[in-house]
């Protein structure tokens, strides 16, 4: 499978926003603990190492499960805001009060590609479709469980890069560096393959994402983290 179909089939069950923020959080967080671990090395070395694993794999599959999780809580509260408007749109008064509450959820998002008499047409077809089906009850779907599980293997998957140094290498420190070094690589590998789903330059976006990692990791050592 290559790289472009593997890039398909995630963002089939995630959008690219999200498998993205999935990622970043697992590099970071593995970054994170790899990065403050240099005590832990020189005080117990290849033992201290395998410590290190398994609280970086452990702390990646723990917030894994918190984040599949969430993301079923975020499928079910944007499928149940939908549902409350489309509640209020049948229960409006008049035609032109639903689609007022249309124009205030989609006005933001489509004024700069559609006219005014484009989205007024829409706007009513919008509220005539509402009107002609009964409302859908809001239960996890087959979609959402894999999404879920999607978003969960992210995180954890990306704890794995960090681990394969310790298990080449037996100098536990040069093991970390080597360990740092991939995370860090990527993060900018991370950055520079999403570029393409915007209008930035992959080398760019590859460097901000970097450095922003960098930040990132630093902020979360010096508070503790």
């Amino acid at each position: 499978m290559t790289s472009e179909s593997r890039s398909s089939l995630v963002h089939r069950l995630v959008d690219p926003a999200t498998s993205l923020g999935e990622i970043l959080f697992g590099l970071i967080m593995t970054l994170t603990f790899t990065l403050g671990a240099g005590i832990i090395i020189e005080d117990e070395g290849r033992e201290g190492a395998r410590q290190l694993l398994i609280a970086v794999i452990g702390c990646n599959v723990a917030w894994g499960i918190i984040d599949g999780a969430l993301y079923l809580v975020g499928q079910l509260f944007g499928r149940g805001r939908l549902r409350r408007i489309g509640r209020m749109i049948r229960q409006s008064p008049t035609r032109t009060r639903a689609e007022s509450l249309v124009a205030g959820e989609l006005d933001e998002v489509l004024a700069d590609v559609t006219s005014a008499t484009e989205r007024e047409a829409l706007y009513r077809r919008i509220v005539e479709n509402v009107h002609s089906k009964p409302p859908t009850p809001n239960t996890v779907t087959k979609e959402d469980a894999l999404g879920a599980l999607m978003s969960c293997m992210l995180v954890i998957v990306t704890s794995v890069p960090a681990a394969i140094p310790f298990l080449l290498f037996d100098d536990a420190r040069f093991a970390l560096r080597v360990s740092n070094a991939v995370l860090l690589a990527l993060l900018f590998i991370t950055g520079y393959s999403w570029s393409k789903h915007t209008l930035g330059r992959p080398w760019v976006v590859g460097s901000i994402f970097l450095l922003g990692g960098v930040v990132l990791v630093a902020a979360a050592i010096a508070l503790g983290g």
